[in-house]
């Protein structure tokens, strides 16, 4: 048995040799290496794809996608990415319409490069999480009826600690966790929950949890729902009567059931005026028609659709590539047949919306007062999440931990021009904006966004002028 095991792997190393990326076996899990993606452009690092078992009595695994930094993976942290929902993949999010190393083509059949992608900067991790989500499952239905921040927390928690199994040149990494959206409670929440077992585990392995990013996030649900009003109403989006109605008649404080007939009424009316024809998460992009996007790429004709040098049916052409049976072979996904195709957002999982209403500022300020630096940033076209509620937060923030401004609000630059603004407190919390970017920041701005995430893995502040220091390699041109 063990001369098959050694000829199996001079079979597959030498294979390997032949591959435009070699596998290196020392350390890393052969079943998990992807030896090319199907319609993938030649590249030189190394990614790694598959399943994390966390539970085995109930049957519950989290699929991830990891991809090495493309110059000097060993010198290089961890950047653990999550996309939010909850209920939505890091996959098809993060991984491949984000930041992550590749976009999907035109004709959802290929891949192209992303020359902005993250793994410039960092090695990259993209999970689905929770189980449910994309191609993470459980073979015990009830799991996903009673999913909330704390078992997602949890689980992820000890899908990092059998992933580092897997990896375990990593575990002395530095860790940097990140996310947008609703992970504005799953990252957070993620590394409070690391730090609790940082402090009962005083024997053998800590995480090294070097910062936390998070971008547009959702920290205190009835303020931002506030801000979104706000937003629409300092955007020109609905009139000074609505506005006005809304911003004096509803307490966003209240349950829904409680607010006021007025205010309901401006509420209903504000979402009229907005339109279905407005995309919410950037509003100064077009819109994308799914129905006729899916019948171009049927009949394998180009679906991408330019807004402001953005494909606004990038999710469309996703959607097609991940559920391409080569594909999901390549990755080492779907391993049990799923009953549904991969999409991205969740169709079968039941989150406790109840979450939604938990306030995230106490759980940052317990990251912040470990000394952890927290970088929350919002691209400024987004009504969902806007930044005028997201800047109060953290100024808030900063007054409740007694932390003064050591960063004046200012712009920072990028290619010579406005990146966008930043302040910091403390030498500890920071609030940027992304200048042009919408939700989803590396999506609309992927070079402003590479450009910020260097800053912050690598702790340095946001260039006050237009000629900064290159940052070590990566150039933003």
């Amino acid at each position: 048995m063990v001369k098959s095991w050694f000829f199996w792997v001079l079979i597959v190393v030498g294979y390997g040799c032949f591959l435009e990326t070699p596998i290196r076996v020392e350390g890393y899990p052969i079943e998990d290496f992807i030896v090319k993606l199907p319609g993938q452009p030649k590249v030189e690092f190394k990614q790694y794809a598959g399943y994390i078992d966390i539970d085995v009595r109930h049957g519950r695994s989290l699929f991830y996608y990891f991809v090495e930094a493309d110059h000097d993976p060993h010198k290089k942290p961890l950047t653990l990415w999550l996309n939010g929902g909850p209920g939505c993949s890091s996959i098809g999010g993060g991984a491949f319409t984000e930041l992550g190393p590749f976009y999907p083509t035109g004709d959802g059949r290929g891949l192209r490069r992303n020359k902005k992608s993250w793994n410039r900067a960092s090695n990259l991790l993209f999970v689905e999480s929770p189980a449910g989500v994309g191609w993470s499952y459980s073979n015990t239905t009830s799991d996903y009826n009673n999913y909330d921040d704390t078992s997602t927390a949890n689980d992820t928690l000890l899908f990092m600690l059998k992933w580092y199994e897997k990896f375990p040149s990593y575990r002395s990494r530095g860790l940097f966790l990140t996310g947008e959206s609703y992970a504005g409670h799953f990252i957070p929440q993620l590394a409070n929950t690391i730090l609790d077992y940082n402090a009962h585990h005083s024997t053998g392995f800590k995480f090294n949890i070097k910062g936390v990013a998070i971008g547009n996030p959702l920290l205190q649900f009835s303020r931002d729902t506030q801000a979104t009003y706000e937003y629409y109403w300092s955007h020109g989006m609905i009139s000074d009567e609505i506005g006005l109605t809304i911003m004096n008649d509803c307490n966003f404080d209240a349950s829904y059931d409680n607010l006021s007939k007025s205010c309901k009424d401006a509420m209903v009316d504000a979402q009229d005026i907005v339109s279905d024809y407005i995309d919410n998460y950037d509003v100064i992009l077009d819109v994308c028609y799914p129905s006729i996007a899916e019948q171009e790429l049927r009949l394998k004709r180009m679906a991408t659709k330019i807004s402001l040098t953005v494909d606004i049916c990038m999710d469309s052409e996703i959607y097609f590539y991940l559920n391409l049976p080569e594909v999901q072979k390549a990755l080492h996904a779907n391993r049990t047949n799923l009953p549904y195709p991969w999409s991205m957002c969740s169709g079968v999982l039941n989150y406790n919306d109840a979450d939604h209403d938990i306030n995230i500022l106490p759980v940052l300020k317990r990251i912040v007062q470990n000394h952890i630096p927290v970088w929350v940033y919002s691209g400024d076209q987004d009504s969902i999440v806007p930044l005028l509620g997201s800047r109060r937060h953290i100024r808030e923030l900063a007054h409740d931990l007694n932390f003064n401004i050591t960063d004046s609000y200012r712009v920072w630059f990028h290619r010579d021009q406005v990146g966008g603004w930043v302040t910091e407190y403390g030498n500890l919390l920071t609030f940027a904006t992304v200048r042009g970017a919408g939700h989803i920041v590396p999506y609309a701005q992927p070079s402003k966004a590479l450009h910020l995430f260097s800053s912050f893995v690598r702790g340095r502040r946001l260039p006050k002028t237009t000629r900064p220091k290159i940052i070590d390699e990566i150039t933003y041109e």
